[in-house]
């Protein structure tokens, strides 16, 4: 009988979600390019093709993490609906993204 490790089996049916996500949207908008992460104050940050894409979809986003990802200037930056803990904090993204991204395509998901 194999031995199950169900934080581990938690961590990586989140990950698939995340994944999941990413490429949904990135199949949605037709884009093929370059993939890469980079974790920013603990949160992974997907980058596709050098910033097309900017997406994160972890939980209770602090807004210095946002702030980073709108000073890259992506053309779209994804998040999902949980990684906000309340409506305000989600009208707070639009804010900072006409702050410090004005052209950039926000979407939450």
């Amino acid at each position: 009988m194999p031995i199950r490790n169900s934080n581990i089996e938690a961590k990586i049916e989140n990950d698939i979600q995340d994944i999941n996500l990413l490429f949904g949207c990135l199949l949605e908008w037709g884009l093929s390019m370059l993939y890469t992460s980079v974790q920013i104050e603990g949160g992974t940050i997907h980058i596709y093709n050098d910033g097309d894409l900017i997406a994160c979809f972890d939980e209770d986003l602090p807004d210095t993490v946002i702030k980073e990802i709108a000073r890259c200037q992506p053309l779209r930056a994804v998040f999902r609906d949980s990684s906000f803990a309340d409506s305000p904090a989600k009208i707070n993204v639009g804010e900072i993204f006409k702050m410090l991204a004005l052209d950039t395509r926000v979407k939450v998901l």
